[in-house]
């Protein structure tokens, strides 16, 4: 009971402290006390209900016979919003703190909202070599489900609140992508309900112009109702070799040269200063020699980007096996890097041994609960974007984030990008190997503009035909946006299946110009 009580009480303590001080001056100024107290539990609590949920649901295998009546469903609330007249575009009625962006999607509260309560496993058929999910399914679910029958997905996107729907609609990475590309690439179907209300299905040989038409478009093509993805055996561990590697060009020459080995499984790195990097490449397998075993996944574990830069410190090369979930969800524990600006002191052995288990804080109960007046700080004060340049780019590329943010660690993976239709693909006609810089944190730059310096960073990556990835805030006029992105297959299909009245423009629903 004793510690019951003192929780109590220390909760008693809090609630009369924001009583005297406000709400909004104790989640600005002591943020990490209310996460701590709050959302660290709660989020603990949200993460056991939904785990307990997907396992009885697939277990009961009540999903497949539950799937087509939701299915029906949207498709009725998308006809009765047609016989309403049409007046508004629609959207998915999912609140927008639910998802992983930091991007207030203000279009919520005047667009239709169209339920989909569309989140479950539907089936795994090995034979075909496939997994078949609902929209807002999750990579936590996923790894949890297909890592404990023996298969895994060819590309498996950190964080575990990651949904497919988000990944397909948006993009998703990983470091496997050097090899299978980005997440759409590892997609064989998706099925949608339309602007009328009807429902398709979309294959490569079967509507292969709104198969390559639906990634990127966030949601203004149609709803997506069910994807089918490849899946490939999995091992028990990943064999990681860290390297530390020092000066800019020997950085860009080993990570690209380490991109084009395909016996790699995965490759990543992190850089930690403009000519200071450790580049990991990894291979799944079976055995492990015990004394290198490091299950990093563990609450009570460094978190991993601390980790890896010990071996930048010691100067020193590494090699370690890694538990295959615990790999896939390494930057999960610490958001990447994020949760040290949230809590300060998140890495610290005694706060890892007392709370780690409940750690991290879920990305949408962060959102629901920063204010105004924090997310206006964050959008000025704080830079999360992915840009997607060519891998003969990234020396210049790196200068230019430096130069316009110099936010660091970044984060570099690699990918092949084929040349498919669709918004995103390679200038040439053959796939061409691209890297994405991954730029999370506060920028160290003097008098630093968000607009001013998101705008140069964004006509660096247009000048080389570079992509930025939409879940983050997007400063480009529709102009520059179409230049950067091929919108002639996504128009074309816009005008066929009369989206104009029903879905909004891509540009008018991600973009900070369109939405403000």
């Amino acid at each position: 009971m004793e510690p019951a009580v003192s929780l109590a009480v220390c909760a008693l303590l809090f609630l009369l402290w924001i009583r005297v001080k406000g709400l909004e001056f104790v989640i600005i100024h002591q943020r990490w006390v209310f996460v701590c107290l709050f959302l660290l539990p709660l989020s603990l609590i949200f993460d056991i209900y939904y785990y307990v949920r997907a396992w009885v649901v697939f277990r009961l295998s009540s999903a497949p016979r539950l799937h087509q009546q939701r299915v029906r469903d949207i498709q009725k609330q998308v006809r009765e919003w047609k016989e309403q007249g049409s007046k508004t575009f629609m959207c998915t009625g999912r609140p927008g703190w639910l998802t992983v962006s930091l991007r207030v999607g203000k279009y919520k509260k005047t667009h239709k909202n169209i339920m989909i309560n569309l989140m479950d496993i539907l089936e795994v058929d090995t034979k075909k070599q496939i997994v078949r999910v609902e929209p807002l399914v999750t990579m936590g679910q996923v790894t949890a489900l297909l890592t404990s029958i023996g298969w895994t997905l060819p590309v498996l996107p950190e964080l575990d609140d990651l949904t497919v729907g988000g990944l397909i609609m948006g993009t998703g990475i990983e470091s496997s992508s050097h090899k299978y590309g980005l997440f759409q690439h590892i997609c064989t179907a998706y099925e949608l309900v339309l602007a009328d209300g009807s429902f398709v299905r979309c294959t490569p040989s079967e509507n292969s112009d709104l198969f390559y038409a639906v990634p990127w478009s966030c949601g203004t093509l149609g709803f997506l109702v069910t994807a089918e993805i490849r899946i490939i055996p999995a091992k028990k561990y990943i064999r990681l070799r860290f390297e530390p590697v020092r000066g800019l060009e020997n950085i860009c020459d080993k990570f690209s040269r380490e991109s084009q080995r395909l016996e790699n499984h995965f490759v990543e790195g992190l850089l930690y200063s403009l000519d200071e990097a450790v580049i990991m490449t990894g291979v799944m397998t079976d055995e492990a020699e015990p004394s290198k075993l490091n299950s990093i996944g563990n609450y009570y574990k460094p978190w991993f980007f601390k980790h890896v830069e010990n071996y930048l410190k010691r100067n020193q090369e590494g090699l370690e096996y890694i538990p295959l979930r615990h790999y896939y969800h390494r930057h999960t524990r610490s958001i990447f890097w994020e949760l040290q600006d949230i809590i300060p002191f998140g890495n610290n052995p005694i706060f890892r041994y007392l709370f780690g288990w409940m750690v991290p804080p879920k990305i949408s109960l962060l959102k629901l609960t920063q204010g105004e007046t924090l997310r206006k700080l964050y959008e000025q004060h704080h830079v999360v974007q992915d840009m997607l340049v060519p891998m003969k780019c990234m020396l210049q590329a790196l200068h230019t984030f430096h130069n316009d943010i110099h936010v660091y660690p970044i984060w570099l993976c690699p990918f092949i990008l084929p040349s498919q239709p669709g918004l995103v693909h390679p200038k040439g006609d053959e796939a061409e190997l691209y890297v994405d810089i991954g730029a999370y944190g506060e920028p160290r730059i003097k008098h630093f503009e968000a607009r001013s310096c998101m705008r140069q960073l964004e006509k660096f990556v247009r000048s080389v035909h570079g992509f930025q990835m939409l879940y983050a805030d997007c400063y480009m006029n529709r102009e520059e946006f179409w230049e950067m992105f091929d919108g002639s297959l996504y128009h074309k299909l816009r005008e066929q299946l009369n989206c104009q009245d029903a879905f909004p423009e891509v540009y008018d629903k991600i973009c900070k110009a369109a939405r403000h």
